[in-house]
């Protein structure tokens, strides 16, 4: 009997950030939304009920777009793009402030969604997953003269069940592999299903250029273009002894195998995180001496953000790190191992600040970050024994 042919689904949200905001903002659904300003962006009542939103009109400030609604990416706005520069092109794009709770909250809903129909998942982040159907019950039927109706059902029952849990939509790509799917749902977004089996490569992904292939990133594809290959197409028709050649045995050998799409990884249903970390982008750019008492508090923010990070998911880290971004854009970190794991705020965050002291402060400082590494599982651990509390010492003391 042959092998059951395979199934690889990828399940990526609807712009997914900005879509829940609009759940709880109906009014600004069908308009252009970009999500990434700081709490001074919360929406004002009025005195008749209605709410006031904030603009990119005139926006001053470092903030980069975490998320759009495809309102605002008709305007050419996109994610990673600077506030400053998305206000150029559309001032009157409405300006929100990421609630990273509630979008946590609504990726568990969705993921709980998807695991009613189809268990096998690997958690790839907050808005996205794959899944194996291969073995599900009706994945290999014909449903009428559709061969592949049985598991194009299944990805419809997917879809919806993930909608009536959430109000969201989402887009599935539904290939026999992980890199074929992750281009797959990409295709037909929003709200879309792509189906493709081997047979579509040639005509479907060939014509695509070269950075839709997850794992070609900038380096890669301007290499690949001083090389006279832009299009995926491109890429197939090079020998192999070329790619080899040119990118080295291993990279070489899985750009020639990607570009054919070819894909044995399985779907990975238990991964444990190597870190835990939250960073912030500051507006304008602070002083470890004149602005302490706002960077003071944003550094206990994050080590209280990682702290519950750490615990909601039951992990304890014992390499604790920070991250800063100066004004000239050197990006510096410290880390410090401790004697024992910890997973509460006040051990991080002097954990932390005794890594700040081993960095010059005498720049202004961009971006900040806190981070949890060597993590372990938090059922693992012996009971800490009851000790004093310790002074977290003054943050950011010291510089000129």
């Amino acid at each position: 009997m042959p092998a059951p042919r395979r199934w690889i689904a990828h399940l990526d949200m609807d712009a997914f950030y900005a879509s829940v905001e609009l759940l709880r903002y109906p009014e600004l659904v069908g308009q252009p939304v970009v999500i990434g300003g700081g709490r001074r962006h919360q929406p004002a009542q009025r005195a008749d009920g209605t709410r006031e939103f904030a603009t990119l009109a005139g926006y001053k400030g470092r903030g980069v777009i975490t998320t759009a609604t495809y309102a605002a990416r008709d305007y050419g706005v996109r994610s990673g793009m600077g506030l400053m520069k998305a206000a150029l092109l559309a001032p009157q794009a409405v300006l929100l402030p990421v609630d990273h709770d509630e979008y946590k909250r609504y990726s568990r809903r969705f993921k709980a969604a998807v695991a009613e129909v189809a268990p096998c998942i690997e958690d790839r982040g907050i808005d996205e997953i794959y899944i194996d159907l291969t073995e599900l019950p009706g994945a290999q039927e014909t449903v009428g003269h559709d061969r592949f109706g049985g598991v194009r059902a299944i990805a419809l029952e997917i879809k919806n069940n993930v909608q009536r849990a959430t109000g969201l939509t989402c887009s599935i790509g539904l290939t026999p592999n992980k890199l074929l799917s992750k281009i797959a749902s990409d295709l037909d977004k929003p709200d879309g299903l792509t189906l493709l089996t081997q047979d579509d490569v040639a005509t479907q992904i060939w014509p695509l250029p070269v950075r839709r292939i997850n794992g070609i990133g900038p380096k890669a594809a301007l290499k690949l273009a001083g090389l006279g290959i832009t299009r995926v197409g491109e890429l197939a028709a090079r020998e192999l002894p070329f790619l080899l050649e040119h990118f080295g045995n291993s990279y070489g050998r899985w750009l020639h195998d990607a570009s054919h799409g070819r894909d044995e990884r399985p779907v990975v249903t238990i991964s444990e995180p190597v870190s835990m970390s939250r960073e912030t982008t500051f507006e304008r750019d602070l002083h470890a001496k004149a602005d302490r008492p706002e960077l003071s508090r944003v550094f206990t923010e994050l080590a209280q953000s990682v702290a519950h990070d750490l615990q909601r998911k039951g992990y304890a880290g014992r390499t604790i790190g920070i991250k800063l971004r100066f004004d000239d854009f050197k990006t510096v970190t410290r880390d410090l191992t401790l004697p024992h794991p910890v997973d509460d705020a006040r051990a991080i965050r002097r954990a932390a600040g005794l890594c700040l002291k081993r960095v010059d402060l005498t720049r202004r400082i961009r971006l900040l970050g806190v981070r949890a590494g060597t993590l372990v599982r938090a059922r693992d651990l012996p009971a800490a024994p009851a000790r004093a509390d310790e002074a977290e010492g003054e943050l950011f003391g010291g510089a000129d």
